[in-house]
């Protein structure tokens, strides 16, 4: 997909000017040598339709709200999405009582409820959603969670602009919408409490100056970046087990959160995906029936 960069400024700020691996600990080392054998595949269970269908309130962008709809793909449950706009604080306080999501609704049961691992809880252990127990719990993967926090603030600075530039997703099809989320979610060197106030300066940084800084960052050679992550994706690929699951073992809950935070490294153009890792996105893009950002990577 070819965007011009006044494009790109256009959809951020509503206006043109505005805008090699380490060392493998031993652990890391055994993961290797055991997915050399193949692993196999998930098998799903039969589809699920309810007489009335359950919905879920997410954004698209949202890795929580995606770990419950890979688990309701990998459950094999059919369902109704309710992409809430990003600005849109009445349907979720009506729903919950604030600003939230997922939400899930299951109307046989006139249940409303939040929080993404408790909903796939309540999933996983009721039998009208298909076998129970068809999700691992979690195991110790501690270099996985430390993996996830060596890049946060690299997967921020390349993230952020390019969910709000895209103008593709459901949650930012309005400006509204794109400039609520630029309001709220800061971009480094900056934290939270200087970019939406704190104490001493309560009404946080500019939005015009936050608007500049999305389209600065969006109009930036992404090269030094994408270089970066890409080493970064062969380390985590090292300790990843195998190409349908992340951990010895089979499908875990592991795997709903690292997959969830994985999909949106899909929007970023040019990273390069080492094989093993790169087949686990795909394969569980299909398993989950959620779909990754490629086609509109920028």
């Amino acid at each position: 997909m070819k965007i011009s960069v006044v494009s790109l400024l256009l959809l951020i700020t509503g206006t043109a000017s505005g805008f090699t691996a380490p060392h493998l600990s031993a652990r890391a080392s055994a993961v290797r040598m055991a997915s050399a054998v193949e692993a196999e595949a998930f098998v799903q269970s039969d589809r699920v339709v309810m007489e009335e269908l359950p919905t879920l309130y997410v954004y698209d962008h949202c890795p929580f709200c995606v770990r419950v709809r890979i688990a309701l793909g990998i459950k094999n449950i059919k369902y109704l999405v309710n992409f809430m706009a990003n600005d849109d604080i009445p349907t979720p306080t009506a729903l919950v009582g604030k600003k939230i999501a997922p939400i899930f609704e299951l109307p046989s049961d006139k249940l409303i409820m939040a929080e993404s691992l408790d909903i796939i809880k309540l999933i996983d252990s009721d039998e009208r959603f298909g076998p129970i127990g068809q999700i691992a719990p979690a195991t110790d993967r501690t270099e996985i969670k430390a993996w996830q926090k060596s890049v946060q603030l690299l997967l921020r600075t390349l993230q952020r602009p390019r969910y709000v530039a895209t103008g593709l997703l459901p949650e930012f099809q309005q400006l509204d919408a794109r400039h609520a989320f630029i309001k709220n979610h800061q971009l480094p060197p900056y934290d939270k409490p200087e970019w939406k106030g704190n104490e001493e300066n309560p009404d946080g940084m500019d939005m015009d100056e936050k608007l500049e800084l999305y389209a600065e960052a969006m109009a930036k050679d992404p090269a030094p970046l994408i270089e970066e992550l890409n080493a970064k994706l062969v380390e985590l690929d090292d300790v990843v087990f195998s190409e349908h699951y992340c951990s010895e073992g089979g499908l875990s809950y592991d795997d709903i959160d690292l997959w969830a935070r994985l999909r949106s490294i899909t929007v970023i153009k040019g990273v390069q995906w080492p094989a093993k890792l790169r087949n686990y996105m795909d394969n569980l893009a299909a398993l989950g029936d959620v779909p990754l950002y490629d086609a509109m990577a920028l």
